[in-house]
């Protein structure tokens, strides 16, 4: 039996508790997620999925997740948060989920069962041997994940795998395996728990680690983000003050003249450049405002 079937010995009373009980022992069992997500070879296992990722934008492609149920939904919330967060294109992270959008809210009967239906979404979504394929299943074993997989490396392209439960039969599939093992929940069965709680962290890690390192981070500071609403627009502008140290004035003017682009209005006050020299310099650094900056400063000094 897998291990996230297994009964929990410790909750196996847990109907019987007060409700502060209940709340500190599922507090409890929650806290043992990241202690197994930070062992050193889980941590390994997470650095390939991270390094064969980045290879893959660097051609042009594209990171599709595949999963169902939980898995899924988690999958689809990860990928669309990149597009705000790090003003990257929403073809970038792509999230498929067995059923389509209906199963976002609802189980669809039968959609994670059929490995034909893995790759018919790949294959609509015109997924090719440059894009990333990564399949997440807590039981490690769903057929809808499994088509995904084998239809990815059929047309060449690398893949990685998800799975809560050891020697997953998704690691079989996968270039790059990742196996965070949770053990039995609260409730016996419920991956939304501790699996889900797993899977939402080592998504985080993935997503957020390939941005950092394509750019989308200066210093700790979001510098793509996408300034849509009023909160946002006032984030953007405390972001220049902080990684300039410029004024709230400097910041206002400087994000209006780089029409509302952060990384760009940064990289301005930093080289004392104007918005076409400033993303000329961006372009020659991969997109990194610490390289855009040395850049800019070499070229002063050879003048």
């Amino acid at each position: 039996m897998q291990s996230t079937e297994q009964q929990n010995p410790h909750s196996t009373h847990i109907d019987e508790l007060s409700t502060q009980e209940i709340l500190t022992l599922i507090n409890q069992e929650d806290q043992t997620v990241p202690q197994i997500i930070g062992q050193k070879a889980v941590l390994m296992q997470i650095t390939n999925v991270v390094t064969a990722i980045r290879a893959s934008l660097r051609q042009g492609g594209h990171i599709f997740y595949g999963g169902a149920g939980t898995s899924g939904r988690l999958a689809v919330l990860d990928a669309a948060e990149t597009v705000p967060t790090y003003g990257v294109a929403p073809t970038m992270f792509q999230a498929l989920i067995a059923g389509g959008e209906q199963a976002m809210l609802q189980a669809v009967e039968g959609a994670e069962d059929s490995v034909e239906l893995g790759k018919q979404d790949l294959v609509a979504r015109n997924f090719g041997s440059h894009d990333f394929y990564l399949g997440i299943a807590a039981s490690g074993r769903t057929p809808y994940v499994i088509g995904g997989l084998d239809y990815a490396r059929s047309v060449g392209a690398q893949t990685g795998s998800l799975a809560c439960n050891p020697e997953a039969e998704l690691s079989q599939h996968a270039d790059f395996p990742i196996e965070v093992v949770t053990g039995p929940e609260v409730v016996t069965g419920s991956t939304r728990m501790k699996a889900g709680t797993a899977q939402k962290l080592v998504l985080n890690m993935i997503s957020t680690t390939a941005l950092i390192e394509a750019g989308k981070v200066y210093g700790n500071l979001m510098v793509d983000v996408q300034p849509t609403n009023a909160k946002l627009i006032d984030r953007a502008k405390r972001i220049i003050q902080r990684a300039t140290d410029c004024d709230a004035a400097t910041a206002q003017t400087t994000f209006d003249a780089a029409h509302q682009r952060p990384k760009t209005a940064i990289v301005m006050i930093l080289t004392q450049t104007n918005e076409r020299q400033a993303d000329q310099l961006l372009q020659q650094s991969d997109d990194r405002i610490a390289q855009a900056v040395q850049l800019a400063w070499q070229k002063a000094s050879t003048k």
